[in-house]
């Protein structure tokens, strides 16, 4: 098996590719033949979405079981990718395989700085909220962690790097190349339930709903709730990003995204059962299954979908990464373009949101 640094390496070592990538794709590479047939500025034939199997992912999921992003991309075709985590889908978009993503921070991050601005433009947020610290009984403080193994869903994505942060700021030590006070072991989301059972693992630091799962199916309880350690409790769980080239060559189509976007936001706020019906009915649909109701509720309370970005928790995401080891220090001027997303809130008459100061908006 390869080491963190292994796979810290391996990932910055494609984060490094995407100018080459961009620049391909801006000449036609045939990464984006699927969709970039259309004339620019009109519609693409094809928009390829990933996203993850978790609650966090609401919007997404809800968008697509609903037929909301289908039905505002009209004749353009929508194709969807279920991922595990976001370093994965950053892979996936500098091979020019995806057009746009539900991702969190951290990747984002990442593909921005190595991108130098070039590779992505968040759109939209999506979440805020829904991830924690769940332990075994008989750790409850940050004291008898020393020696645990805990996990996360890959090293470098965002929940990674919340619990590399915490850690680090409780005088634990832990290092990408493995060791230290704690040992840190990426592991599939999917996986966690069961190796926490079996004793393998001390506890993890997941988004839902596999922190509710931990607590109600695996025994665990609730060492840190994440959003108790952000102003007000907000932070940016999940966004929604867009290659850069895709953006500028088919904005008709991001919007459609977009609408259909706000639509599913506008069920998962004012409607919660239906919102988690299609949840469950998208998390089946994506390979997984439907949740128990009581893990789903559970879920649901910890997140708040929306389609505010959370623009100011943004930086210090990205100090975090930087004093974590997964990620070298960017300048996120520009990382936002709001303007297609607040230009469609202005219509349907809700509130705007701001990029911070870190983009248009």
């Amino acid at each position: 098996m390869p080491t963190n640094r292994t796979l810290l390496r391996r990932t910055l070592s494609l984060l490094t590719l995407v100018p080459v990538a961009v620049a391909v794709a801006a000449c036609g590479g045939t990464g984006n033949a699927n969709s970039s047939s259309g004339e620019s500025g009109g519609a693409a034939d094809e928009l390829r979405l990933g996203y993850f199997a978790n609650v966090t992912h609401a919007a997404a999921l809800i968008g697509v079981n609903k037929g909301y992003l289908a039905d505002e991309l009209g004749d353009t075709k929508l194709t969807t990718q279920v991922f595990n985590a976001g370093p994965d889908e950053v892979e996936a978009l500098f091979a020019g395989a995806l057009d746009a993503a539900y991702i969190g921070p951290s990747p984002t991050i990442n593909a921005y700085g190595q991108s130098n601005g070039d590779a992505i433009r968040i759109m939209a947020g999506a979440a805020s909220g829904g991830a924690q610290l769940v332990v075994r009984n008989g750790i409850s403080s940050s004291a008898d962690l020393k020696g645990a193994t805990l996990a996360s869903p890959q090293l470098g994505n965002t929940q990674d790097v919340a619990l590399r942060t915490w850690l680090t700021d409780q005088g634990l030590k832990n290092s990408v190349d493995g060791g230290g006070d704690v040992t840190i072991t990426p592991t599939a989301n999917s996986d966690v339930l069961n190796l926490f059972t079996t004793g393998e693992l001390d506890g993890a630091w997941v988004p839902e709903p596999y922190a509710s799962r931990l607590v109600l199916e695996g025994g665990g309880h609730v060492l840190v709730n994440e959003k108790d350690l952000w102003p007000d409790g907000k932070f940016v769980t999940t966004h929604l990003i867009v290659r850069t080239e895709f953006l500028q060559k088919y904005p008709d189509t991001v919007a459609a995204l977009l609408r259909g976007h706000v639509a599913a936001v506008k069920l998962a706020t004012s409607d919660a059962a239906a919102a988690k019906t299609a949840v469950n009915a998208g998390l089946e649909a994506a390979g997984g299954k439907a949740l128990d109701a009581a893990v789903l509720d559970r879920a649901w309370s910890e997140l708040a979908v929306t389609y505010d970005p959370v623009a100011s928790a943004l930086k210090q995401s990205a100090e975090n990464a930087v004093a974590a080891g997964t990620s070298e220090k960017t300048d996120l001027d520009g990382i936002y373009d709001l303007r297609p997303l607040n230009a469609i809130l202005a219509d349907q008459g809700l509130s705007t949101v701001s990029a911070g100061g870190l983009g248009d908006q």
